[in-house]
Protein backbone atom coordinates (compact mmCIF):
# COMPACT_ATOMS: atom_id res chain seq x y z
CA UNK A 1 0.00 0.00 0.00
CA UNK A 2 1.32 3.23 -1.21
CA UNK A 3 1.81 5.79 2.03
CA UNK A 4 -0.03 9.18 1.50
CA UNK A 5 1.35 12.77 1.66
CA UNK A 6 0.45 16.37 2.04
CA UNK A 7 1.14 18.51 -0.74
CA UNK A 8 1.23 22.34 0.61
CA UNK A 9 2.95 24.80 -1.36
CA UNK A 10 1.54 26.52 -4.06
CA UNK A 11 3.97 25.53 -6.77
CA UNK A 12 3.03 22.10 -5.54
CA UNK A 13 -0.74 22.74 -6.79
CA UNK A 14 0.01 24.51 -9.93
CA UNK A 15 2.66 22.42 -11.13
CA UNK A 16 -1.06 19.32 -10.99
CA UNK A 17 -2.71 22.05 -12.04
CA UNK A 18 -0.64 22.47 -15.32
CA UNK A 19 -0.46 18.70 -16.11
CA UNK A 20 -4.46 19.14 -17.42
CA UNK A 21 -5.44 15.95 -16.27
CA UNK A 22 -8.57 16.48 -14.66
CA UNK A 23 -11.94 14.42 -14.04
CA UNK A 24 -14.90 16.19 -12.40
CA UNK A 25 -18.20 14.21 -10.00
CA UNK A 26 -20.45 16.03 -8.23
CA UNK A 27 -18.97 15.81 -5.47
CA UNK A 28 -15.36 16.99 -6.51
CA UNK A 29 -13.01 17.43 -8.71
CA UNK A 30 -10.26 15.52 -9.12
CA UNK A 31 -6.39 16.38 -10.83
CA UNK A 32 -3.55 14.52 -11.25
CA UNK A 33 0.36 14.51 -12.20
CA UNK A 34 3.43 12.40 -12.60
CA UNK A 35 5.53 13.35 -9.80
CA UNK A 36 8.93 14.67 -11.60
CA UNK A 37 11.95 12.77 -11.51
CA UNK A 38 13.15 11.67 -7.99
CA UNK A 39 16.72 12.50 -8.33
CA UNK A 40 17.96 15.84 -9.41
CA UNK A 41 19.99 16.63 -12.47
CA UNK A 42 22.83 17.76 -10.96
CA UNK A 43 24.01 15.23 -9.15
CA UNK A 44 25.97 11.92 -10.37
CA UNK A 45 26.03 8.60 -8.29
CA UNK A 46 29.01 8.91 -6.14
CA UNK A 47 28.85 12.65 -6.19
CA UNK A 48 29.66 14.53 -3.09
CA UNK A 49 29.13 17.50 -4.04
CA UNK A 50 27.24 19.75 -6.46
CA UNK A 51 29.20 22.46 -9.20
CA UNK A 52 28.12 24.97 -6.48
CA UNK A 53 30.41 23.50 -3.99
CA UNK A 54 27.49 23.10 -1.73
CA UNK A 55 27.04 18.93 -0.55
CA UNK A 56 24.65 16.93 -2.60
CA UNK A 57 21.81 15.59 -1.51
CA UNK A 58 19.46 12.20 -2.08
CA UNK A 59 16.18 15.08 -1.85
CA UNK A 60 13.71 14.89 -4.85
CA UNK A 61 13.40 17.32 -7.65
CA UNK A 62 10.19 18.59 -6.44
CA UNK A 63 11.67 20.58 -3.64
CA UNK A 64 10.40 18.52 -0.71
CA UNK A 65 11.20 16.19 2.15
CA UNK A 66 8.18 13.70 1.68
CA UNK A 67 9.03 10.56 0.85
CA UNK A 68 5.33 9.43 0.60
CA UNK A 69 4.56 7.56 -2.62
CA UNK A 70 1.41 9.37 -3.57
CA UNK A 71 0.60 12.80 -2.58
CA UNK A 72 -2.75 15.37 -1.98
CA UNK A 73 -3.87 18.68 -1.42
CA UNK A 74 -7.26 19.76 -0.85
CA UNK A 75 -8.42 23.04 -1.81
CA UNK A 76 -12.16 24.36 -1.98
CA UNK A 77 -13.20 27.96 -3.24
CA UNK A 78 -14.52 30.81 -1.43
CA UNK A 79 -17.62 29.90 -4.27
CA UNK A 80 -18.49 27.48 -2.02
CA UNK A 81 -19.24 29.56 1.36
CA UNK A 82 -17.58 31.01 4.67
CA UNK A 83 -14.68 29.80 5.93
CA UNK A 84 -16.53 27.60 8.52
CA UNK A 85 -18.35 25.78 4.74
CA UNK A 86 -15.21 25.84 3.25
CA UNK A 87 -13.55 24.51 6.62
CA UNK A 88 -16.40 21.55 6.62
CA UNK A 89 -15.92 20.71 2.79
CA UNK A 90 -11.86 20.39 3.49
CA UNK A 91 -12.44 18.16 6.83
CA UNK A 92 -14.98 15.94 4.47
CA UNK A 93 -12.68 15.07 1.18
CA UNK A 94 -9.55 15.10 3.66
CA UNK A 95 -11.94 11.80 5.24
CA UNK A 96 -12.76 10.19 1.99
CA UNK A 97 -9.27 10.88 0.41
CA UNK A 98 -7.50 9.33 3.92
CA UNK A 99 -9.77 5.72 3.23
CA UNK A 100 -9.34 5.88 -0.95
CA UNK A 101 -5.85 6.70 -1.63
CA UNK A 102 -3.70 4.31 0.11
CA UNK A 103 -5.90 1.47 -1.88
CA UNK A 104 -6.36 3.14 -5.01
CA UNK A 105 -3.93 6.15 -5.30
CA UNK A 106 -0.76 5.85 -7.97
CA UNK A 107 2.75 6.00 -6.87
CA UNK A 108 4.81 8.54 -7.89
CA UNK A 109 1.74 10.74 -8.48
CA UNK A 110 0.89 13.88 -6.88
CA UNK A 111 -3.34 14.86 -6.69
CA UNK A 112 -5.25 17.79 -5.83
CA UNK A 113 -9.25 17.34 -4.41
CA UNK A 114 -11.28 19.96 -5.06
CA UNK A 115 -14.01 20.29 -3.26
CA UNK A 116 -17.64 21.26 -5.06
CA UNK A 117 -21.38 22.48 -3.47
CA UNK A 118 -22.08 18.88 -3.92
CA UNK A 119 -19.34 18.00 -1.38
CA UNK A 120 -21.76 19.48 1.50
CA UNK A 121 -24.81 17.79 0.34
CA UNK A 122 -23.66 14.65 -1.19
CA UNK A 123 -23.84 11.45 1.48
CA UNK A 124 -20.36 9.85 2.47
CA UNK A 125 -20.93 6.86 0.43
CA UNK A 126 -21.45 8.76 -2.75
CA UNK A 127 -18.23 10.91 -1.82
CA UNK A 128 -15.79 7.92 -1.56
CA UNK A 129 -17.65 6.28 -4.71
CA UNK A 130 -17.00 10.27 -7.10
CA UNK A 131 -13.48 9.96 -5.47
CA UNK A 132 -13.16 6.32 -6.61
CA UNK A 133 -14.78 7.29 -10.21
CA UNK A 134 -12.31 9.87 -10.71
CA UNK A 135 -9.19 8.02 -9.60
CA UNK A 136 -10.54 5.31 -12.23
CA UNK A 137 -10.97 7.20 -14.80
CA UNK A 138 -7.83 9.35 -14.71
CA UNK A 139 -5.68 6.11 -14.15
CA UNK A 140 -7.45 4.43 -17.24
CA UNK A 141 -7.44 7.65 -19.27
CA UNK A 142 -3.22 7.55 -18.98
CA UNK A 143 -3.24 3.79 -19.71
CA UNK A 144 -5.52 4.28 -22.96
CA UNK A 145 -2.99 7.29 -24.14
CA UNK A 146 0.22 4.80 -23.49
CA UNK A 147 -1.21 2.01 -25.10
CA UNK A 148 -2.52 3.51 -28.22
CA UNK A 149 -1.74 6.87 -29.45
CA UNK A 150 -5.50 8.05 -28.65
CA UNK A 151 -6.29 11.47 -27.14
CA UNK A 152 -8.99 10.76 -24.71
CA UNK A 153 -12.44 11.07 -26.57
CA UNK A 154 -11.69 11.38 -30.02
CA UNK A 155 -11.68 7.87 -30.56
CA UNK A 156 -8.96 8.32 -33.09
CA UNK A 157 -5.16 7.01 -33.49
CA UNK A 158 -2.86 9.55 -34.56
CA UNK A 159 -0.15 8.34 -36.89
CA UNK A 160 2.76 10.85 -38.94
CA UNK A 161 2.09 12.33 -41.98
CA UNK A 162 4.22 11.83 -44.64
CA UNK A 163 5.73 15.55 -43.61
CA UNK A 164 5.81 14.52 -40.24
CA UNK A 165 2.79 16.14 -39.58
CA UNK A 166 0.12 14.05 -37.70
CA UNK A 167 -2.66 13.35 -39.75
CA UNK A 168 -6.05 10.85 -38.85
CA UNK A 169 -5.57 7.20 -38.92
CA UNK A 170 -8.67 5.21 -40.34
Amino acid sequence: MPTVGRLKTRPQFLRVAAAKRKWATPGLVLQAAQRPDQRPADTQQGSTTRQSGAPATDRPATGCDDPADVRVGFTVTRRIGNAVTRNRAKRRLRAAAAEIFPRLGRKGTDYVVIGRAGTLTRSYDKLLSDLEQAIGRLDNRQARRRQDGRRPGDGKARSAGPQGTPEEAS
